[in-house]
């Protein structure tokens, strides 16, 4: 009895070895093509799902008994069997690649069963790792191939036969499972998630938390500012949103709730600008990886279009906080000797600082992405035993390599069920057919058609990661926003900040449920909490829509852009304190709605419209600060 009860959990501690095995070889391999040699592509990608899904198995099962459910020997046929069939379905698209390389070779309807297999395989695996929301995008791709043509009206298409849906979606390199995107994300993005783990984990995650707070200490938030800056910049390091909120969250909600904050603002506040970190250069995470490939525009160019609308979001933050501190009387408290800068800080700073100068420095050399995150890793990996925490445990460097390949396994599961979806677009051209309805349905005008793209880009992203929402996104919405004369630039990054901004929208708020539990507060208000202060977020990208002179590298002009860069800042103060309903004292319901309506036709393109509301948004500031004057001099004691 005693064996047969042990069984499982040998098998489970094999299947934990071999993802560990797994883990680093594709972490060696992400370095070799980063940084040294080419590998075959269709090797590549073959080889980075067959590791991956090792991976994905063992880490559905660690997931299994963190829940508390027991791992069975039912489940470990199962998972066995999905490995065996995976690699099966696998083995056939190098197969079939490799003969259509060297003779003619049309896939046939027995290549057509491990195809359809492998589909099966991975969209559980996606499920398992990503919940249903992912598992359904790419079950949605499948079925629509084989069933679409019985559908009504305009989601009918001419029918495809089993062949051929294994053609589309498992033996092609262009779109699929196996596609552009997956190879995109093998060659590039790979490289830069080891690299933001292994920043976290050689120790400059804690350093930069302490000079955030060093850097905010004259401020009213306090740690409430130092969560907003140090979210920048660990997010951009992380390029995940739950794990910044872990990272830096476990630190600073509780100091942000001891400063006198609501447990549910602390949440709120952290969940926001841990999202914020994939909109701030210069790493900004996966996506934007992805859309310098998908674009053409180049990475460095990313970095630069996305620095600005990233200011803005960021000082919409630090404008909530300030507003909010006012409006519970919060004042300016020192800073704790805890909190101070050693001198093992400033050394461990080099960490950060180093890294991503080499990031910078190799983009202007001219040098591509992946080699410039290839020559961070070798530069951080050499820089690491100055911090003395390395030195007395140098495994957790090891540690941290595995984990980001591990991360890059799973991220690997997610992109195969947006292949799905890409090659059953791609081949039944509904992604153009829906474009044709957005645009009959905003008619010329570009506010509604961007109006009609933020709804559905909100509702596509909910309950997802960043790179996968804003994929659909981009495929569903993005040529229905070209088609009005907007850039494929300035359309790209219009749904990348909707693909970050849907973790906040409730009620799927992910980035909410996320830090709420460290706060004890209630998810479902944090979640309304994290979409009030991340307002801005939703106004940002109609700004550079219009104005395309904030993303620099497009129709830059000097004098435009100063002045749509004063009106944001403006704008975005007349907001937020309306939001808060306080500024120098508590606002009127009139002045209320006042500053919404000045906030708004502060960002019109007619000069008519714009400069009265900024004569009258001038004037609301003034007869507020005299207002508060006013009442802070009558508080006063008198002698």
């Amino acid at each position: 009895m005693i064996e047969k009860a042990s069984t499982p959990g040998v098998f489970v501690r094999l299947f934990a070895y071999a993802s560990m095995a797994a883990c680093l070889t594709l972490g060696v391999m992400t370095l070799y093509s980063s940084g040294i040699g080419l590998i075959d592509p269709k090797l590549h990608r073959a080889a980075g799902f067959a590791l991956a899904l090792f991976v994905a198995v063992a880490v559905s099962q660690h997931r299994r008994t963190l829940a508390g459910r027991r791992t069975g020997p039912l489940h470990l046929v199962i998972d066995a069997g999905l490995i065996g069939v995976g690699l099966w379905s696998i083995w056939s698209f190098h197969f079939v690649q490799t003969e259509m390389e060297t003779a003619l070779y049309d896939v046939s309807a027995r290549d057509a069963w491990p195809a359809l297999a492998g589909l099966v395989v991975f969209l559980e695996l996606c499920r398992r790792l990503w919940g249903w929301g992912l598992f359904g995008v790419g079950a949605f791709g499948v079925l629509y191939l084989l069933y679409g043509q019985d559908l009504p009206g305009l989601l009918a298409h001419s029918g495809f036969s089993l062949t051929e849906v294994a053609e589309a979606l498992w033996y092609n390199t262009n779109k699929g499972v196996f596609g552009s995107i997956t190879n995109i994300v093998l060659s590039t993005v790979f490289i830069f998630i080891i690299f933001g783990v292994l920043l976290e984990g050689t120790g400059a995650g804690d350093t930069l938390l302490k000079f955030a707070f060093l850097a905010t200490r004259r401020t009213r938030g306090g740690p409430a500012h130092a969560a907003i800056l140090a979210s920048s910049m660990f997010g951009t390091m992380s390029g995940s949103t739950v794990a910044n909120i872990v990272g830096t969250g476990t630190f600073t909600i509780p100091m942000i709730k001891k400063r006198g904050f609501t447990p549910t603002f602390a949440a709120g506040i952290e969940a926001t600008a841990s999202s914020g970190g994939q909109i701030m250069p210069p790493i900004m995470g996966a996506a934007a990886l992805v859309m310098a490939d998908l674009t053409g525009v180049g990475y460095l160019n990313i970095i630069i279009a996305a620095l600005l609308p990233a200011l803005f979001y960021y000082f919409s933050l630090f404008a909530a906080v300030t507003v909010e501190a006012r409006r519970q009387g919060i004042e300016i408290q020192p800073l704790t000797i805890d909190d101070r800068i050693t001198r093992t800080d400033l050394i461990n700073s080099v960490l950060f600082v180093g890294p991503i100068l080499v990031v910078i420095g190799s983009l202007l050399a001219g040098l591509s992405t992946s080699a410039a995150g290839f020559y961070a890793v070798v530069v951080l990996l050499a820089l690491s035993v100055i911090n003395p925490d390395v030195r007395r445990d140098p495994l957790r460097v090891w540690r941290s390599f595995l984990k980001g390949a591990e991360s890059g396994a799973t991220l690997l599961i997610a992109i195969a069920a947006i292949g799905i979806l890409v090659g059953s677009l791609d081949s039944t051209g509904l992604g153009l057919k829906l474009a044709n309805v957005i645009a009959t349905i905003r008619g010329e005008s570009l506010f509604s058609a961007l109006l009609v793209a933020m709804v559905g880009a909100l509702i596509l992203g909910m309950g997802m990661p960043t790179l996968p929402a804003y994929l659909i996104i981009i495929l569903v919405m993005g040529p229905a926003i070209q088609e009005l004369g907007v850039s494929m630039l300035t359309a790209h990054m219009f749904v990348f900040y909707y693909g970050v901004a849907s973790s906040l929208t409730p009620p799927v708020a992910i980035a909410a449920y996320a830090a709420a539990p460290i706060a004890g507060a209630n998810p479902l208000m944090t979640a309304f909490m994290s979409f009030r202060l991340g307002m801005a977020k939703f106004i940002i990208p109609f700004i550079f829509a219009f104005y395309p002179t904030i993303l620099i590298i497009e129709e830059f002009s000097l004098l435009p852009f100063v002045w749509i860069v004063a009106r944001t800042c403006f704008c975005i103060w007349l907001f937020s304190s309306a939001l808060s309903g306080f500024d120098r004292r508590k606002l009127t319901v009139p002045e209320i709605g006042l500053r919404f309506v000045v906030a708004f036709a502060c960002l019109v393109t007619d000069p008519m419209i714009h400069v009265p509301a900024i004569a009258i948004g001038l004037a609301l500031l003034a007869v507020d600060i005299r207002a508060g004057r006013s009442i802070s001099q009558s508080s006063e004691p008198t002698s």
